[in-house]
């Protein structure tokens, strides 16, 4: 009997551990599941999946690590990425395919002839963003090519939010995946984009004062900011003769403008620790980034020095997050600022027990068709369950739930190291996911008329502000 082994079974692995046990009840494959802490999982298994086997590892444990991956046929990595090397080098050596649902690294690139050569798959990319993105794209962008339209555009945004009926703090949002990722969203480049036949730079320090606004039937007004690359999958989708290429990440209204304070203060930084943070206070914390003065309140040198008033919106913002208390200590030693950042936030902004998070992606692609310039708009919105059986983790484990079972099947089964951009791998799986409630609606638009001879200075459609 084949054997499926999942290596991590953190937060995000709900929805997987649950698909893959019960897919595994009627005794066609085993079901490992390998981490050094098993609660989640003995959660969600309980006694409705004795078949289910578990076992403590720990990933530095080479001897145990390989035995297992050893003994496995197809091997999901749900570890942090950092990590998917060392399991791809042994999935290798013992001629085993892999699924991740994170970006392809260099090292995984690099072993591309040997995973062929081997006849071995090794599907990345294959969760929400990246991956539903991916097939959700290439199957529109294709249908499209196959009519004989030529693509224009495309501009695709992704987030992970709060749902309404849990939305319930002025920041409209709460974490869903990593805080870590979140307080660090942006960092290490520049963010690249084509817009209307221009190249378009944005610098870390920036970013969040460009944002561009979208509607959603239903659930109202977003807005979002450039992801750091949009322009890598720019050839990899096919529309090297694109005019505008841009890929972002959606908040609600107002995020963006509120966040930036802590960028420019420069509360994000990751890269020194400060001294005495344990015993800081967050007010300690928020005065450590303004100019000393003997006169001045802090709440005084914050207005000062960002040029926000009492009646801001951004200023309840910051109240809310208690910014301004000098009681209780943080309590974090030899902290970044970004690390300390990240546990007064987690104070405010992890869900509660029933609290249901949201999935929002959109997706536009503009196009000549027969002469004609069209528009088509794809919305898809996942509402999550409770804490546990998020939306986040839906949209990220089911994906590589059903492309690991089709790998083990042998119906995905093109040697390489890949994304899920051909159609024989986003086909089977968007149908299937169809069958979970995630599941895009399309509406022909009216086409977004951008100038061909675009330039900053003379142009009034171009959307990013």
């Amino acid at each position: 009997m084949k054997t499926v082994l999942q290596i991590g079974a953190g937060k995000s692995t709900s929805y997987l551990i649950r698909y893959l046990a019960e897919k595994s009840k009627n005794g066609q494959f085993n079901y490992i599941i390998a981490d050094m802490n098993l609660g989640l999982a003995g959660k969600i298994l309980g006694d409705d999946y004795p078949h289910v086997t578990l076992v403590d590892l720990n990933i530095f444990d080479e001897q145990k690590r390989r035995n297992l991956i050893k003994k496995s046929d197809v091997v999901i990595s749900m570890l942090p990425a950092r990590f998917h090397t060392e399991v791809a080098k042994d999935a290798l050596t013992y001629g085993k395919h892999i699924v991740t649902a994170s970006y392809i690294s260099d090292a995984l690139k690099s072993m591309e002839r040997d995973v062929k050569e081997k006849g071995l798959v090794f599907m990345n990319e294959i969760g929400l963003d990246p991956g539903i993105d991916h097939m959700s794209a290439m199957k529109t962008i294709n249908q499209i090519k196959a009519q004989g339209g030529k693509m224009i555009f495309f501009e695709s945004f992704t987030g992970g939010l709060v749902a309404p009926e849990s939305d319930n703090n002025l920041w409209h949002y709460k974490f869903t995946w990593n805080p870590r990722n979140v307080v660090l969203a942006g960092q290490g480049g520049v963010a690249k984009f084509l817009q209307a036949g221009t190249y378009k730079y944005i610098p870390y320090q920036k970013l969040f004062t460009r944002t561009e606004f979208l509607e959603i039937d239903g659930y109202g007004l977003f807005e979002a900011y450039p992801n750091r690359d949009s322009l890598k999958y720019q050839s990899v989708y096919g529309l090297e003769d694109v005019r505008t290429f841009f890929r972002g990440t959606i908040r609600r209204v107002g995020f963006s403008r509120a966040w930036n304070i802590f960028v420019q203060l420069g509360m994000t930084d990751d890269s020194y620790i400060m001294e005495n943070s344990e015993n800081m206070t967050k007010r300690d914390f928020l005065n450590a980034f303004l100019p000393y003065s003997p006169y001045d309140s802090v709440e005084t040198k914050l207005r000062m020095h960002t040029g926000i008033g009492q009646n801001d919106e951004i200023w309840f913002k910051l109240e809310e997050l208690e910014l301004f208390d000098n009681k209780k200590k943080i309590g974090l030693k030899n902290a970044t600022p970004a690390q300390i950042l990240q546990k007064i936030l987690e104070d405010k902004w992890t869900l509660s027990p029933e609290d249901k998070d949201m999935i929002v992606m959109y997706h536009k692609f503009g196009f000549e068709l027969k002469g004609k310039k069209k528009q088509i708009d794809a919305t898809m919105v996942v509402i999550g369950e409770n804490q546990t059986y998020t939306a986040m983790a839906k949209t990220v484990g089911i994906p590589v739930g059903i492309a690991a079972l089709k790998i083990l099947k042998g119906e995905i089964n093109e040697p390489g190291v890949h994304i899920p951009i051909a159609s024989e791998v986003y086909e089977p799986v968007l149908k299937e996911l169809e069958d979970y409630g995630i599941v895009f609606n399309e509406k022909e638009v009216p086409f977004k008329c951008y100038n061909p001879n675009y330039s900053d200075e003379n142009s009034s459609d171009t959307e990013l502000k």
